[in-house]
């Protein structure tokens, strides 16, 4: 299981990338989108 500093780190990349203008594909946006929900689910499930 990796740590929390290393799964915060990854989100917050993602989110990075996804606001990147060059990244505005519709699929690819999208499934970055469902990503960054998945891993909000999973930081939110352990520390509630």
């Amino acid at each position: 299981m990796r740590d929390e500093a290393e799964i915060r780190e990854q989100y917050e990349f993602l989110a990075e990338q996804l606001d990147d203008e060059e990244m505005n594909h519709e699929g690819v946006r999208q499934m970055f989108t469902y990503y960054k929900r998945a891993l909000g689910w999973v930081l939110e499930e352990e520390y509630i």
